[in-house]
């Protein structure tokens, strides 16, 4: 809860923006209406209302201006309401004695039933807010705390039963007879129904706060007082009492960080709201816990200090081993470079020996169809029969066929597996018993040692170019990546 009272005085600024532009709407409203009166009072009467709690000046003077403009108007009733308002919210200012005095003017029995339920709510806060000043001074305190009681306790019968303000002053009075169970009873209800940005709801969970905090219960007691700051910052509330008795009591569990943090806010709130009850319940406090907020960051300091140290000698270490790494790192290279270098030259010599052979092909070609052009010219029956079968070419081609599958084998062990990663596992080459390599391989063999020209290929083998041409797009269109298959090919590794 601590977590998301924190991200919500995070955005704190949207919220009091949010306010403000109410605030703005209501004074716009004032300027383009002023000949509507009964209009006009009640436009500075929600005026005066959203300014509470959050700039107790403005609120206080608003309610004046309601005040002489209904007294203007003949509207008595509406001007003992603004009244009611701005003796309420005196005490916070410290017009104590004027907030009293002007309350003792007000005759109570000739009040219509509403403006009897607003006064007695007026008396229970201005009261309880003017007890507020003497926590120190029982005897004071307690004389005012039970007129807030009184008054609350007369104000219940006015209220709606079920209503959400009979459920809370309700559950309020039950905690001040100390029938703790039925207030919080009561008051768990009563959170269910209210929106959580609602001023209700912050005194609804400050009231649960303080069953908590009779009944020892000290983590309920900083859970609720939270949800109680997080209503008043949602609602853009400066006059608080929840975020500052928070930090108080977080300040006590040795959270100095956080209590630091809510008591700055509280105090810059009351500041703002202009409270002087708020300032000064804050100002006592807060020079305690800035004293040991020090105190932790002079310890975070030497910490800090500690950290950067160890880390320096770690680099130290870990520079160390770098340039270790570095230096293998180098030599590694240089090996690798040599592996490339003998790679290449193997590569090179394959291919002049398969030039070599090509070279010896095409010469056993003309020499056979040299010799078959004399056959015909009536010479020699024999060798014009051989020639004719090409028996000739072809047991020397399989020799080559040897010798190639050999040799390239021998570089390349693992050929035939690495081809057949490339290609779709229904379409895998299979080699029949004894056989090394077949066309298909032989192909890709070439292709592998750089061979890329199918008129080369087709020389090689003995096959016709659009035979070689075919096989090669039948292999294409059998692999997993038919776009790169050829520089999959080239990727194919040789022995180490």
């Amino acid at each position: 809860m601590l977590k998301t009272l924190d991200a919500e005085l995070a955005q704190r600024d949207q919220y009091i923006s949010r306010r403000c532009a109410t605030i703005d709407s209501l004074k716009s409203l004032l300027e383009h209406n002023p000949a509507n009166q009964e209009s006009r009072l009640s436009t500075l009467l929600m005026l005066g209302d959203t300014y509470n709690a959050y700039n107790t000046d403005s609120a206080v003077s608003v309610y004046n201006r309601g005040i002489l403009l209904a007294k203007d108007l003949k509207f008595d009733s509406i001007a003992t309401r603004f009244q009611l308002r701005l003796l309420t919210y005196l005490p916070l200012l410290a017009f104590i004695s004027q907030a009293e005095n002007g309350f003792a003017k007000i005759d109570y029995e000739n009040l219509p039933k509403g403006l009897q339920e607003e006064y007695l709510d007026a008396a229970r806060q201005m009261y309880f807010y003017i007890a507020s000043y003497y926590v120190n001074y029982p005897e004071i305190y307690d004389r005012y705390m039970a007129k807030s009681h009184e008054a609350q306790g007369a104000l219940i019968g006015l209220l709606e039963e079920g209503s959400p303000r009979y459920m809370l002053n309700k559950g309020e009075y039950h905690y001040y007879n100390k029938e703790y169970s039925k207030a919080k009873a009561l008051v768990m209800l009563l959170i269910d129904q209210l929106p959580p940005e609602d001023n209700l709801y912050a005194r609804a969970c400050h009231l649960l706060a303080d069953i908590s905090r009779t009944r020892g219960e000290h983590y309920a007691y900083e859970y609720y007082l939270a949800l109680s700051a997080i209503a008043d910052t949602r609602g853009a509330t400066l006059e608080v009492a929840s975020l500052q008795e928070l930090g108080k009591t977080i300040y006590l569990s040795g959270d100095i960080q956080h209590a630091y943090d809510y008591l700055s806010v509280a105090l810059s709130e009351a500041v703002e709201c202009n409270a002087p009850l708020r300032i000064l319940q804050s100002s006592q406090v807060l020079p305690i816990i800035e004293s040991a907020h020090k105190e932790e960051i002079r310890g975070s300091r030497i910490r800090t200090y500690i950290v950067m140290v160890v880390m320096a000698v770690l680099l130290v270490i870990l520079a160390i081993t770098l340039y270790g790494l570095h230096r293998k790192n180098r030599q590694m290279n240089r090996m690798a470079l040599r592996l490339e270098e003998a790679n290449s030259i193997k590569d090179v010599y394959i291919s002049q020996f398969l030039n070599l052979c090509s070279i010896y092909m095409d010469k056993l070609t003309q020499f056979n169809k040299m010799v078959n052009r004399k056959i015909t010219t009536g010479k020699v029956d024999d060798l014009l029969k051989i020639t004719k079968q090409g028996k000739y070419i072809e047991e020397h081609s399989k020799e080559f066929y040897d010798v190639f599958d050999d040799a390239f084998l021998h570089i390349y062990p693992n050929f035939v597996k690495d081809v057949n990663s490339l290609l779709r596992p229904d379409e895998q080459i299979v080699l029949r018993e004894g056989e090394k390599l077949n066309t298909d391989l032989r192909i890709i063999a070439f292709m592998r040692l750089g061979i890329e020209e199918s008129s080369r290929i087709a020389q090689m083998l003995n096959y016709s170019v659009y035979t070689i041409y075919t096989y090669r797009n039948k292999l294409k269109n059998r692999a997993v990546s038919r776009d790169t298959f050829e520089s999959d090919i080239m990727n194919i590794k040789s022995v180490s």
